[in-house]
């Protein structure tokens, strides 16, 4: 009897320890499935939570490139105004120089008249003219002449062509007494010219 008693205990050892196993097992196979949707949820998340992160992204680097783009625009507009500026302040240096060259050549177109006005008082108020076939034959481009130091340090005047004339401007600083000169006529008006410097003439009187 003793003996089945041993053997009846270690029976129900061995079916006690192959049972559990098989519960363990049945136990791990009854929380697997909710491990593993607990997993799936979590990583469904972390990528939903990477998409959102992506997106962010994406949003800060258009916000990037729009902040980008609004400075080259500004700085377009920077450029561009200061081109306006400086083509303005151009506009205006050109206006003064044009405004300065008028008022030069008012000036000069006073002076000019003013010499005219000079000249024709001290000859008579173009009363005393000299003849266009004497003129031609003994003035113009073509007869020159030398006028003296002694002729207009004395008196300001010189004879030529038997006629006299009067200095009404001063003589130019750079005319040499040595150099030709010759008379011509502009309105009335005789002048003296020297073919060394164009752009100059003398304001004559005349007396016939």
């Amino acid at each position: 009897m003793r003996l089945v008693g041993v053997i009846s205990t270690a029976v129900l050892s061995l079916a006690l320890g192959a049972a559990a196993p098989a519960f363990a097992q049945q136990e791990e196979d009854r929380t697997k499935p909710a491990q593993e949707q607990k997993n799936a949820q979590q990583e469904k998340k972390n990528t939903q939570q990477e998409q959102k992160n992506a997106q962010q992204e994406d949003k800060n680097t258009q916000q990037e490139q729009k902040s980008a783009q609004q400075q080259d625009k500004n700085t377009q507009q920077e450029q561009k105004s200061a081109q306006q500026q400086d083509k303005n302040a151009q506009q205006e240096k050109s206006n003064a120089q044009q405004q300065d060259k008028n008022n030069q050549q008012e000036q000069k177109n006073a002076q000019q008249q003013q010499r005219t006005q000079q000249a024709q008082r001290a000859s008579g108020n173009g009363s005393g003219r000299i003849p266009d076939d004497r003129f031609k034959a003994n003035f113009g481009r073509e007869h020159s002449f030398h006028v003296s130091q002694a002729d207009y340090s004395n008196g300001r005047r010189f004879q030529y062509g038997g006629y006299s004339f009067g200095f009404v401007d001063p003589w130019p600083s750079n005319w040499l007494y040595t150099q030709d000169v010759y008379v011509i006529e502009i309105n009335g008006v005789y002048y003296l010219c020297n073919p060394m410097f164009p752009g100059v003439s003398i304001a004559l009187s005349f007396e016939p």
